[in-house]
This record gives structure tokens, sequence and C-alpha cells, in this order.
């Protein structure tokens, strides 16, 4: 097998050291390995750094293990040689052979032979804002879960606001729950605190808030209500620091929400996972395949079987799945449309993850060609494909036992 790197290193990283194994390959000589043992304190990522220059390392190859694996590339990124982050799913040793060793000697062999494929790493601006969108997802996962905590005590207590009520954390239903939490329980004063639309509802909330609330539910809510105000709080600290670390890529975010259905927080997401590079994929299809809005690839014996999309990237994939679930519920779009079509045929699991590789089809282009978001229009298949509009209005006509004839609007 040809040898692309003669000089090249594989790394095994854990939390307190890495082995790396430096691979010396020469023509008409045998292949030499040394394999040294490194702490993880950056002093010694950077006296490792110095060894695989004197080494003229051309290419060094570590997994994605945990974190474990970002002081390294982030210190040994500026070297003057090729650092190759993989997936380690990709990288896998033979079965009965694991060993920290003998992996960090795999990767260097691998690497050797150019059979690795390196994972996309964005660089330190993006992965800033990485950072600070992916926190606040995981502490509006937080906030979310807050709150169904709290419904299950309201439950408890006979409560039901939430039959009434779309968002127990709406203004209507805090002022009723910090009433109650203060002592108030006559169910007629509560629902006179309801403000806006769910004024309309009070007979409906008087006997949703007759129950037997105690004390006990009383400290119980206060808790989960001062916690979810302790989480409204970070995220709200979290989007001002995002508006300051996007000022660059504002641009950019404001092309992505003229997409139905996009919102900023969405936007969000989408540059701060994907780079807002596009150079780092070919096509909008490498795109899909790395976010794992496509299925994947099984062929054999001549048969294509269908299999499940790939896993991708779940914070890109979360956002997409959002965005798409809000064009579903939203008609008079061209992606709307597009959505009901494929359900009729694939049935809504698919048709979500379709719209889904459509979105990230759209902004591939938007963002490659810097373009705005072009509405094509609810009634563009039916008025690209006349014809083929009418035969499927007439075919479902003839099923329900109609024979219709049609004329042309305006002949005579």
């Amino acid at each position: 097998m040809e040898v692309l790197h003669s000089r090249c290193a594989g790394m095994d990283v854990s939390k307190s050291d890495v082995k790396v194994c430096v691979r010396l390959a020469s023509p008409g000589r045998k292949t030499v390995q040394d394999t040294t043992t490194w702490s993880s304190m950056c002093g010694e990522i950077l006296r490792l750094r110095d060894y695989l220059i004197a080494e003229q390392v051309t290419c060094v190859v570590m997994e994605a293990t945990g974190d474990y694996w970002k002081p390294f590339y982030y210190l040994l990124e500026d070297a003057p040689f090729e650092v190759m982050l993989v997936n380690a799913h990709d990288a896998k040793n033979l079965p009965g052979r694991k060993t920290d060793v003998s992996d960090a000697a795999w990767l260097a062999q691998l690497a050797a032979h150019g059979l690795l494929r390196a994972s996309f790493v964005p660089p330190e601006p993006i992965r800033r804002l990485r950072d600070l969108t992916r926190t606040r997802t995981a502490i509006t996962r937080e906030r979310s879960r807050e709150i169904q905590r709290l419904e299950k005590v309201l439950e408890d207590a006979g409560i039901k606001l939430s039959v009434v009520a779309s968002d127990i954390n709406g203004v209507s239903a805090r002022r009723m729950l910090r009433a109650l939490v203060r002592g108030e329980r006559d169910p007629a004063e509560l629902a006179e605190m309801s403000v806006a639309l769910l004024r309309r509802k009070i007979p409906l909330l008087t006997q949703a808030l007759q129950g037997r609330f105690t004390d006990h539910h009383a400290f119980l809510v206060e808790l989960h209500l001062d916690f979810i105000d302790e989480h409204t709080t970070r995220i709200e600290a979290l989007t001002e620091r995002i508006e300051t670390v996007m000022a660059p890529f504002q641009a950019k975010r404001d092309l992505i929400c003229t997409i139905p259905g996009i919102s900023t927080t969405t936007a969000d997401v989408i540059i701060a996972e994907t780079g807002a590079d596009m150079s780092q994929f070919p096509t909008p299809g490498h795109l899909a395949s790395w976010a794992g809005v496509c299925p994947g690839q099984h062929q054999s014996a001549g048969r294509v079987k269908n299999v499940k999309t790939r896993p991708g990237n779940r914070y890109l994939k979360g956002a997409l799945g959002a965005a798409a679930l809000s064009i579903a519920s939203h008609k008079g779009t061209f992606l709307n449309t597009k959505y009901r079509r494929l359900v009729r045929s694939r049935g809504k699991p698919k048709a979500i993850v379709a719209l889904e590789h459509s979105l990230l089809t759209v902004v591939w282009i938007m963002l490659t060609d810097n373009v705005v978001y072009d509405e094509p229009g609810a009634d563009y298949h039916q008025q690209r494909h006349p014809e083929r509009t009418k035969n499927r209005a007439l075919n479902e006509l003839h099923q329900l036992g109609y024979d219709v004839t049609i004329t042309p609007r305006g002949a005579a």
C-alpha cells in the first residue's frame, strides 16, 4: 500500500496523558515506530510539539475522545505539520488488540497510508460562538425540564392550569402561581389575575384552580419558579453575549433569517455549527450528510436497502427539527407545501427529515452565492406542472365515484 506520509504520528488521548507513536518509514528500510507517553498538562503539550517538530513529522492524528482532545488540538494546530482529528468509529482497531499503545500505533499506520478522513474543526471565532450557543441550548432544555417538574407538582395538587393555559410559564400563569405561593386559595380571585386572551376562559380557569394546594406544594412551586427565573436570566446573558460575538457574521445571519421558519436562534446555531463557510462542504449533499439529515448508503448484491439516517451533529439537527416543525404548522409557503406533499406519501417523520435536508440545501446555496431566499410560493408545483395537478384532481374525483368533464375557463 502506498505511503503518503513517511513521517507521521498517532496520538491516543486520555484525561491525564497521551500515548504518541511516531512512525518513520524509509524506502528499502524497516519502518521504525517510537512510542512515548506525555502528560496532558499544557507545558507538556508544548514540549510534545517541539518533539514532533524535531522528528520532522508531517501529519499528526488523534481521535475525538470526549473533550480531552481539545488542549492537544488547540496547542498543535498552529505547528508546521498537519493535525487531523478523526471520528473514533472510523479509526477502530482490530478486535482483541485494544491498548493505548496499540491504538496510537494503529492511528499512525492509518495516517501513513492516508486512510483517515479529518473531522471538521471550525476556526477559533466560530468555536467561541459554538460554546455560547451550545450552552444556551443546554440551559434552555434544562429550563424546559424545570417547567415539566413544576407541572408535575401542580398535577399532584389537583391544579389543572396547564389544561387551560397553553404555557404555565406565561404572564397570566405565573401571576396565579405566585399568588398561590403567597397564600391565595380562592379560585375566582386567582382566575381574575389572568390577562389578554386568557380572560376569555375565566370560568374554565376557576374550575381548573380548584384543588388541594397545600403549603408543601407552595414550597415546591416557589422552588421551581425560582429555578426557572435563574435559567431565564442565564439565557438572556448568553443571548447578549452571542449578539456581540455574532457581529462579524451578522450579514450571513440576516441571509439565513430570510428563510420562512428560521428564527434568529436557529440561525445562530446553524452558523455556530457549520462555521458559515460552505467551502468546507463541496456540495449541499456533503453538508446534509455531515449534519445527519439524509439516509446512509447500503448497497449489496446489486440491491439498495433502506437505512435510517446517519448520526450527525445533534445540535444542528435539533435546530433544524424545530425549524421544520415551525414550517409544517404555517401554511402558505413553498416549504410547507412540500412538507404536506411528502406527508401524504412518506409519513410525518420522513417528511420532517426531508424538510430538514431541504433547509440545509437552501442554506448552502444562500451562503455560497450570498443571495437572499427567493420564495417560490405555495402554488409553485401547480404552476409548474398544471397538467399533473389537473390529472391528480380528476383521479381523486373518479375514486369518489364521479365522472367529470372539464373545459378550460373562457372556452365556448
